[in-house]
């Protein structure tokens, strides 16, 4: 039985116990709800790729409550320090070289020698964080390659009856993964999220590099990832018959992510809207969305969303 649990104290009490025994707790951050469990339990960590059916060799994000917790997991230097500083709490997250001492499941980093880490904004992320004094793997609270949750109750339609419990924290606000930045080398744009990568090269005063890994080095890398049940196809301004047009701006649609065209409201409603097609068809066209700031972030997954799927 997975429990309702209120974003209170006592909410955040029984959060902790179960997850001091190896349990997952879905809770609320800025970008989506996580499907959270001790980072350093092999058990934990091992029973978050069972609830959602997620491949051994993708790792997931750490979450930690500050910045001395991130520095005992990873090393930084001057430029991660310089955006942690800048960008956290929020949807950032840096991969950078795993301490030798980190004491984190190695099922977290894919036994890869880095590791994925951020601080988030969310109020309950952060609260629940500090009340377990520890570090949680948590990728997003939904079955693997589906679509990702930003309300409580999307993550009960997915994942209850397999998890310990639900941290209703209320809508999430930016509504699309973190940015994931890779500092192993040079500064590489792994997943477009939450934070532009424009803003990001700005504050570096650099390009990032693009990469073109053979191999899974990151989450969200995988071609197909969330995903509805229907057909997707994009980039379009006049639906087919019996498709449900997703509009933008000047495009209307059936429902729309935003009636004035702004990015940051389509950002947060893009899954949400998504859901809602799904749930009226079984084929979805989706309006133009222009490729800059945060519309790189909902372009990247829509992409992943409508490619074929194995």
């Amino acid at each position: 039985m997975t429990e309702a649990l209120s974003f209170d104290k006592n909410g955040i009490e029984r959060a902790v116990h179960l997850l001091q025994g190896s349990g997952l707790i879905a809770f609320a951050t800025e970008t989506v709800y996580g499907l959270g469990g001790d980072a350093r339990d092999d058990l934990a960590v091992a029973r978050i790729f069972d609830a959602k059916g997620r491949p051994r060799f993708n790792p997931l994000i750490v979450h930690v409550a500050d910045m001395a917790s991130a520095e005992r997991y990873a090393v930084f230097d001057a430029t991660a320090r310089n955006l942690a500083a800048t960008f956290w709490p929020g949807p950032l997250t840096l991969v950078l070289a795993l301490r030798p001492d980190a004491g984190l499941s190695p099922l977290v980093t894919a036994d890869l020698q880095s590791v994925a880490i951020r601080i988030p904004a969310h109020p309950a992320a952060l609260a629940l964080l500090r009340a377990f004094d520890g570090p949680l793997a948590a990728p997003s609270a939904n079955p693997s390659g589906r679509i990702s949750p930003t309300r409580a109750e999307h993550v009960a339609t997915g994942l209850s009856g397999r998890i310990a419990g639900i941290l209703d924290g209320g809508p999430c606000t930016v509504g699309v993964e973190s940015t994931i930045l890779g500092l192993v080398g040079r500064p590489e744009l792994l997943r477009a999220g939450g934070i532009a990568a424009e803003d990001i090269e700005a504050h570096l005063g650099q390009k990032l590099s693009a990469p073109h890994p053979q191999h899974i080095t990151a989450p969200g890398q995988m071609a197909s990832h969330y995903a509805p049940n229907a057909v997707l196809r994009l980039n379009v301004t006049a639906a087919r018959e019996n498709e449900v047009l997703i509009g933008f701006g000047a495009v209307a649609g059936d429902i729309t992510l935003s009636r004035e065209g702004d990015l940051i409201e389509a950002a947060a409603n893009l899954f949400h809207i998504l859901r809602a097609a799904d749930s009226m068809a079984d084929q979805i066209a989706i309006a133009p969305i222009p490729d800059h700031g945060i519309g790189r972030a909902i372009n990247d997954r829509l992409s992943r969303a409508a490619a074929p799927r194995g």
